[in-house]
């Protein structure tokens, strides 16, 4: 990898900077370099993560949350969560949130990103951007033997085969995967033969950006090896703004400051500068550097260099409860990891001896679910007249939103997860299971500003207003109605083979409708997805987004954003392989025009 010193790096002359060595920066910047004409230099505000056992080895993934690879964000207290702050775990390493995520490897519906090309953006539906997505992953279809026992089903054509990020089935599952899919399936989910395509509606054993050669996460660092020597990458390199100079009454950005060590330092780009910070960092650098809202910026006693009133609005973000059912305690799960010594160093020594067994695989067992499966019709028919009549948005965007509360069996509203395992209530000779349900389609936006006295180091001030308003009622019953579904499937006979009791929330809270909700207000937290802070704005411009389709700032030359913020509509997925997607795109651009400009 090629991570250089302080002094290498300022006076390195670089064509294009970028900042953020996350997700998306470090495929952006691999690809640049990749080309052999472009010098390219990346500031991380965080360290390396390669090597690391909470990284790398799949089983113990999310222990790396809170730990100085995270940025540890909390949210603004929520009204409609009693007051309460919600933890906003973020990457903050080489890698970014794919060092430290889940490692689900998924992609979107077809409607999804048609919606974002509808919108204005040329370019960005599900035909235009599939191909980027094959570029990105190396998939290695399963063994044989393995397939037939867990009835793998998948469409090949689908899947990318020379990309940097290596993605693949398990070679062992639990017990519990194909009971739960037999639930699904006896309560009206199907099971999907070719999740991958376009449509995720249905019941699947997913793939995992694991490396089956190593067993191994997958993540954004093997980009790095595409680049060679054209790519120069400074960490714990904390961005103060972007330099922007005026020319003939318009902006161009220059280069970057940041302070590396108590040191403040100016790095020139003689082509462009690309922000990929994140959907949480990117507002906020934009802001810091005079692009924004002038009312936030002018709180803050920032210079308005440009009038952007979206920045850091238009947040997104999955909403994610679960609950609990207590299972055979002889089947082996995650709390064993955890709690059992004995079987936690057993587990390691297989690992370690072969890359099999509990540390060798996560949860695979995924389902969306469309309206039609689990809202009653009078229901439907109220939530949409309810949206007809919200604000806040722009008609074209609210169209959209209400179309998905029209496609009633197109799209997966609702994601359902099962896996063996629940570390907050385990209890010596007992077992659990969890049942992650997670809401698609947010109805609530929130925003993401810089605090009143703001400097690089504050954290900016997230507000993602869960289930606020008329937007937030819609959630609201959506919620209700799939934890009600997520019952059912925990209580359907089929799963009966493992499945003692429901443990949380417990049984008797279903005898009210207001009960329900309460518990859901009371345990709503994040799925780490949040998006859409620096959209592309389409046919309403500067109105409507920060970025146009071809991910340059409004109002600004020399400037991009390339990362999950410029997504203006949520998906039915983790977004993972979409940034990468939006990463392969961005740089395919960012070539085609400097191949433009070099030729005039």
């Amino acid at each position: 990898m090629q991570v250089v010193s302080i002094d290498d790096f300022i006076h390195q002359s670089f064509d294009f900077l970028v900042i953020g060595g996350g997700t998306a920066g470090l495929a952006v910047a691999s690809r640049l370099a990749q080309d052999g004409n472009f010098t390219v230099g990346v500031l991380e505000a965080g360290g390396t993560a390669n090597g690391r056992d909470d990284v790398e080895i799949p089983g113990y993934l999310a222990r790396s949350l809170g730990t100085e690879l995270d940025w540890k964000f909390k949210t603004t207290p929520q009204a409609r969560l009693g007051g309460r702050t919600v933890n906003w775990p973020r990457g903050k390493a080489l890698g970014g949130s794919s060092a430290i995520n889940f490692m689900t490897w998924m992609r979107g519906a077809r409607e999804d990103y048609d919606a974002w090309e509808a919108l204005g953006n040329p370019g960005w539906g599900w035909d235009k951007l599939l191909p980027y997505f094959k570029k990105s992953e190396t998939f290695h279809p399963p063994s044989d033997s393995i397939r037939e026992k867990e009835d793998l089903r998948y469409d090949l054509e689908a899947f990318g085969d020379s990309g940097p990020i290596h993605i693949s089935y398990a070679k062992e599952y639990q017990p519990s995967n194909q009971l739960y899919f037999k639930a699904l399936n006896s309560v009206g989910v199907p099971t999907n033969s070719a999740h991958f395509a376009g449509s995720n509606i249905g019941a699947w054993t997913n793939v995992n950006n694991i490396d089956p050669r190593t067993m191994t996460r997958s993540f954004a660092t093997n980009y790095c090896a595409l680049a060679g020597s054209n790519l120069h990458i400074l960490t714990e390199a904390i961005v103060q703004d972007v330099v922007l100079d005026k020319i003939d009454d318009a902006y161009r950005a220059s280069g970057v400051r940041f302070i590396y060590k108590g040191q403040e330092h100016v790095v020139s780009a003689s082509r462009e500068v690309i922000l990929s910070a994140g959907s949480i960092k990117s507002p906020q650098i934009l802001e810091l550097s005079g692009i924004g809202n002038p009312e936030i910026l002018a709180r803050a006693g920032i210079d308005v260099k440009v009038d952007s009133p979206m920045v850091g609005e238009n947040l997104q973000e999955h909403k994610a409860i679960h609950m609990v059912v207590e299972v055979d305690p002889e089947l082996e799960n995650r709390d064993d990891l955890f709690f059992d010594a004995d079987r936690a160093a057993a587990a390691r020594a297989q690992y370690d001896r072969d890359q099999t067994g509990p540390l060798a695989r996560i949860s695979s067992s995924y389902s969306f679910v469309p309206l039609a499966t689990f809202m009653p019709q009078d229901t439907l028919e109220r939530l949409y007249s309810q949206a007809k009549d919200l604000t806040g948005v722009s008609s074209e965007k609210k169209a959209l939103m209400e179309q998905r509360l029209k496609d009633i069996d197109k799209i997966g509203q609702m994601e359902f997860i099962f896996a063996l395992g629940a570390a907050p209530l385990a209890v010596t000779g007992k077992g659990f299971g969890t049942l992650f349900q997670i809401l698609q389609y947010p109805f609530s936006v929130g925003s993401i500003h810089i605090q009143p006295t703001p400097s690089e180091k504050d954290d900016p001030v997230i507000d993602p207003r869960h289930y606020d308003g008329p937007h937030g009622e819609i959630d609201l019953e959506i919620m209700l109605e799939s934890t009600r579904f997520g019952r059912k499937v925990l209580l359907a006979p089929s799963f009966n083979k493992i499945v003692r009791q429901l443990a949380y929330p417990p049984a008797s809270l279903f005898t009210d409708d207001e009960d329900v909700k309460t518990w859901i207000l009371d345990s709503t937290a994040v799925a780490y997805h949040p998006i859409g802070t620096c959209a592309m704005g389409g046919r309403a411009g500067i109105g409507g987004g920060v970025v146009d389709e071809r991910l340059k700032v409004y109002g600004v030359k020399g400037l991009r954003v390339v990362d999950a913020s410029i997504m203006p509509l949520h998906i039915s997925a983790h977004i993972q392989a979409t940034v990468y997607a939006i990463a392969e795109k961005g740089a395919s651009m960012i070539l085609e025009d400097a191949a433009k400009y070099s030729h005039r």
